[in-house]
């Protein structure tokens, strides 16, 4: 089933925390799964273990980067039955 994944990867005491952020959201572009950067978090779309598998693996990248101590905030969203998509819950809000 597909589902949609929330990540937000925050660096603690550091001066510059974009280049650790960066490296965690290049990992996500490589992924190959469908994805939305915005200005808090990263969306995933994808099945439940791959989505969880770039949310390690952004983490690892995070902390090469130099993140030595991260907030992670995931937040998941999956139905049992059925898929669950981007525009699903954003569809009725683009009128363009």
């Amino acid at each position: 089933m597909t589902v949609n994944l929330s990540l937000q990867i925050i660096p603690v005491n550091v001066a510059d925390a974009y280049p650790i952020i960066d490296a965690a959201i290049h990992v996500v572009q490589a992924s190959g799964l469908k994805y939305e950067v915005q200005p808090f978090a990263t969306l995933l779309e994808g099945p439940l273990e791959e989505v969880m598998a770039i949310a390690m693996q952004a983490k690892e990248a995070a902390m090469q980067a130099g993140g030595e101590e991260l907030v992670i905030n995931l937040q998941l969203h999956l139905k049992k039955n059925q898929d669950v998509h981007f525009e699903d819950k954003t569809r009725k809000f683009n009128t363009l």
